[in-house]
């Protein structure tokens, strides 16, 4: 499946496409930089998401006060449930890195898409 392809069927879920960034999660990405939300995003996916069986999953990602916590819920990237319904990768295993990795690449380009970004550059 595609990144497109994936956002497509995102913006057909009401629960997911409800997900939008606020002014201050907006301005917090400004002020630090995509590369600093970025290593949020890898740091948050490789504690919280990708060990075999992550604590309190499924109420592991707030709903609100970080860029990358919005994101996840918006492209099913909040828990392992969400991660097998949406991305195929199932529960009971650890994640890989080029797994964790496709995960983040999919967070930051949804928040791209909610700051505006037309390329990905250092913001």
């Amino acid at each position: 499946m595609t990144e497109n392809d994936l956002f497509e069927r995102l913006a057909r879920s009401k629960f997911r496409s409800r997900f939008h960034l606020g002014a201050r999660e907006r301005d917090y990405a400004d002020q630090k930089g995509r590369s600093t939300i970025a290593r949020h995003a890898q740091d948050f996916i490789a504690t919280r998401l990708a060990p075999e069986a992550p604590a309190n999953d499924g109420k592991q990602t707030p709903m609100r006060g970080h860029p990358v916590f919005i994101a996840q819920h918006a492209t099913g990237t909040c828990c392992r449930g969400c991660l097998a319904k949406w991305h195929g990768l199932p529960a009971g295993r650890a994640l890989t890195e080029a797994e964790q990795a496709q995960i983040v690449a999919v967070i930051l380009a949804w928040i791209d898409r909610e700051m505006g970004y037309r390329k990905r550059d250092d913001r």
